[in-house]
C-alpha cells in the first residue's frame, strides 16, 4: 500500500503521523511510505532520518495526498486539506467530528474513509489510541494551569505548590478517566490539594486508594461541581463521552461564583468542551478572560511536546497502521472490532451514530 505523511498544518502543530521507526517498520512489510518535506522536523526528525528507513521524500501535501492510498496524520484535516482528500482513500487520524459540523460535511463530501482514533475502543472499554495523547494532556494541563495563575498571566498570584506557611493551590479536576488521573498526580506531586469529581463510583473508589494522600474524591453532581469550584485556584475540564460531545460542567453563571483569576484548562475542548464559555484557543494565543477568569482551551495541547507526543503516538498507533495497510480497511476491521469502532464516515456515509445524532445528519450502520 502507498502510505502519506504529510506536514501538520494546523496552528502550532509540530507532531507528525509517525516516527522514523513507524515508517520503518512499515516500509518491512513491504509498503511505499511517503512523507511530505520536513514533516517531522518540528518533533526532531529530519527527512533524512526518513529516508534512512526507506521513505519517499516530497516536496508538497499535495503530491502526498495526490500519491497514497492512506493517510496517516495526528490531527484533523482543516479547510484547505479538504479537496486534496479524494473518494475511497483512507484517513487515519484524530478528527473529533462532534465539535465540526463543517469538518463532518466536508469528509461526506470527499467520499474518503475517515477512520479516528479517538473512537477505536477495545472490549472494556479503553480507547488505546486517545490515551497516549490524553496523559499528555492531562499533565499539562495541571503545568499549563500552574503558569497561568501566576499574576503576571492574568491569575490570582498563587504559587501551585504554597511555601511553608501558606496554603498551597486548590486544584479541581473534573472527571477521573486517563486526563483527570494524569492531571490529578501531576497536580498531588506538585503539592497542591486536589479534588477529583466523577459519576462512577467504582471509579472513585478506586481513585481514592490509589491517588496520593493530597487528592480527595467528590462525586460529580451540579450542586457538588459547585461547592468545590468556590475556592478552586485551578479547575481543569477532563470529561469525555466517546465520539460525542462534551457535556457542559461549568455554565457562565457560575463563572460569578468563582474568584477572579481562577485558571480553566478545558482539555475537552476537542469534542466541544465542558465549559460553557469555553472557545478553541491555539498555541499562539492559548488563553482569554471571561468574568475575570481565565480560560485556556487549546485544541492540540500535547503539540507543545511534539517529540514526545508523536513517539508515544507512534507506540499506540503502528500495529493497527500495519494491519490496515496490510489487510486493506475493510478486512482490518472485519478482523478488529475495536478498529471497526474507528470508522466514522465511509464513502459519503456517516457511520459512527453518536457524530450523526449531533448534528441531525442521516447515520448508516455499516455492515462489512
Amino acid at each position: 500500500m502507498k502510505i502519506g505523511i504529510p506536514k501538520e498544518i494546523k496552528n502550532n502543530e509540530n507532531r507528525v503521523g509517525m516516527t522514523p521507526a513507524g515508517v520503518s517498520e512499515l516500509v518491512k512489510h513491504g509498503h511505499e511510505v511517503y512523507v511530505q518535506a520536513t514533516a517531522g522536523l518540528g518533533s526532531g526528525f529530519t527527512d533524512e532520518m526518513y529516508i534512512g528507513v526507506g521513505a519517499n521524500i516530497l516536496p508538497t501535501i499535495e503530491d502526498v495526498y495526490r500519491i497514497s492510498e492512506m493517510i496517516v496524520k495526528v490531527k484533523e484535516p482543516i479547510k484547505p486539506e479538504y479537496g486534496l482528500i479524494r473518494n475511497g482513500q483512507l484517513v487515519f487520524t484524530y478528527f473529533h467530528f462532534a465539535c465540526s459540523r463543517e469538518l463532518t460535511e466536508a469528509m461526506v463530501k470527499s467520499g474518503g474513509v475517515c477512520l479516528a482514533y479517538e473512537t477505536v475502543q477495545l472490549s472494556d472499554g479503553s480507547l488505546p489510541l486517545l490515551t497516549p495523547m490524553s496523559e499528555i494532556a492531562g499533565r499539562m494541563a495541571t503545568i499549563n494551569g500552574a503558569h497561568y495563575l501566576q499574576k503576571t498571566k492574568g491569575g490570582k498570584g498563587k504559587l501551585i505548590c504554597g511555601v511553608p506557611g501558606v496554603r498551597p493551590a486548590k486544584v479541581v479536576v473534573l472527571g477521573g478517566g486517563v486526563v483527570g488521573q494524569a492531571a490529578a498526580r501531576v497536580a498531588a506531586g506538585m503539592g497542591a490539594d486536589v479534588v477529583v469529581t466523577d459519576i462512577s463510583l467504582p471509579l472513585l473508589h478506586d481513585l481514592s486508594i490509589n491517588m496520593p494522600a493530597n487528592v480527595n474524591t467528590v462525586y460529580s453532581s451540579t450542586n457538588n461541581i459547585i461547592t468545590e469550584i468556590k475556592d478552586a485556584d485551578i479547575v481543569i475540564g477532563a470529561v469525555l463521552v466517546p465520539g460525542d460531545k462534551a457535556p457542559k460542567l461549568i455554565t457562565r453563571d457560575m463563572l460569578k461564583l468563582m474568584e477572579p483569576g481562577t485558571v480553566l484548562v478545558d482539555v475537552a475542548i476537542d469534542q466541544g468542551g465542558c465549559f460553557e464559555t469555553s472557545r478553541p484557543t491555539t498555541h499562539s494565543e492559548p488563553t482569554y478572560d471571561v468574568d475575570g477568569i481565565v480560560h485556556y482551551a487549546v485544541a492540540n495541547i500535547p503539540g507543545a511536546v511534539p517529540n514526545t507526543s508523536t513517539t508515544a503516538l507512534t507506540n499506540a498507533t503502528l500495529k493497527y497502521a500495519v494491519a490496515l495497510a496490510d489487510k486493506g480497511w475493510r478486512e482490518a476491521c472485519k478482523a478488529d472490532p475495536a478498529l471497526y469502532k474507528g470508522l466514522n464516515v465511509v464513502e459519503g456515509k456517516i457511520v459512527y451514530k453518536a457524530v450523526a445524532d449531533v448534528f441531525g445528519m442521516p447515520y448508516e450502520h455499516l455492515d462489512l
